[in-house]
């Protein structure tokens, strides 16, 4: 732990990344800016250089016993598959007048919100790891738990390591446009950000993959398109239908329900006010009132960012342990 250290290399800096952190230099975002970002350790130069070292490898030495087994995140393939067969269903169930359309309205509108939690840790290939058994259940969980939000897995890939690369830059940010004042601008803006003509997310998102000009923004790009014209046509299918009811609070309604929680606990609340550049500083530490499992983890943001192999549910549980060597480090760990 307190071998003398010169300079890191490359090679260096990549031995401090463990598993998980490898989704931090995929996507095609430009090599020299994924390589600062992704591999950021100079944070707190008051510090020495070698108690940086050594504090990093204390970090990695917490996160290691945190990182996702994909033996135990069997339960996100299972839950998001089960929950997604069950909002189709629910379809007929509700058309046929089997069951009341309310119910099926609050469980769509909580698989919408918390739904987006499984295909994030797909995004990171945390479900299963490429070349192992469990990868093809890693995709088909990211690809099926963000139907309902009406983004595809590739564009939501592909801008969550964009958002990791450039976390709270005003223009290569994707998620800069969740920024407000304060907590109620900040749910207001998440409706404002979906009007027509707004420049909101999804026209961001897309200026975003037209600069990375990569075959994979491409497909991205495409994915979006095709899922959106799908979607808008079996709405509009189920309306002329005569099932506008259906269409509404089994689709429409959930969807910028759920939407609106993503983009607040997930966008908003750990990065504001946007400030910090560095994977120390681009999250805050904060206390809310509705706990750790409706804000989505997100009070311990900051875990996320620094090894984001680390799944969500773990996130609160490696925090504390870590939080001794993140207060070292200069980060403000008193709201919890």
């Amino acid at each position: 732990m307190d071998r003398p250290l010169d300079d890191l290399t490359r090679e260096e800096a990549e031995d401090y990344a463990l598993p998980g952190d490898a989704g931090l230099i995929e996507g095609g975002v430009e090599g020299a800016a994924a390589e600062r970002s992704a591999f950021e350790w100079r944070h707190a130069p008051q510090l020495d250089k070698h108690v940086r070292v050594n504090l990093r490898l204390q970090e990695r030495e917490v996160a290691e016993k945190f990182m996702a087994d994909p033996k135990h995140m069997r339960i996100y393939t299972v839950l998001t598959l089960g929950c997604f067969g069950l909002w189709l269903a629910m379809f007929p169930l509700t058309m046929m007048q089997i069951i009341p359309i309310w119910p099926c309205f609050l469980f769509a509108t909580f698989i919408a919100a918390v739904g987006y939690i499984p295909s994030h840790e797909a995004m990171h290939r945390n479900i299963g790891r490429p070349g192992t058994k469990y990868h093809f259940w890693n995709e088909l969980v990211g690809q099926v738990a963000t139907l309902i939000l009406i983004f595809p897995f590739s564009m939501a890939r592909l801008m969550h390591m964009h958002h990791h690369y450039h976390c709270n830059d005003p223009v290569m940010d994707p998620d800069y446009t969740d920024g407000a004042s304060g907590p109620i601008m900040a749910w207001v803006k998440t409706w404002l950000n979906r009007q027509p003509g707004a420049d909101g997310s999804i026209h961001h998102y897309k200026r975003c993959l037209e600069r990375i000009g990569t075959p994979e923004a491409q497909v991205a790009l495409r994915d979006t398109m095709l899922l959106q014209l799908g979607s808008m046509g079996f709405l509009f299918a189920l309306a002329w239908s005569g099932y506008a009811f259906v269409a509404c609070f089994l689709f429409w309604l959930p969807r910028h329900l759920g939407l609106s929680y993503i983009r607040y606990w997930l966008s908003w609340a750990p990065h504001h006010p946007r400030d910090g550049l560095d994977r120390y500083t681009n999250t805050r530490v904060f206390r809310t009132w509705v706990g750790h499992w409706l804000s989505l983890g997100m009070q311990y943001h900051i875990v996320h960012h620094l090894y984001p192999g680390i799944p969500n549910h773990a996130t609160k549980y490696a925090y504390y342990e870590m939080k001794p060597i993140l207060e070292q480090r200069g980060v403000d760990c008193s709201p919890l």
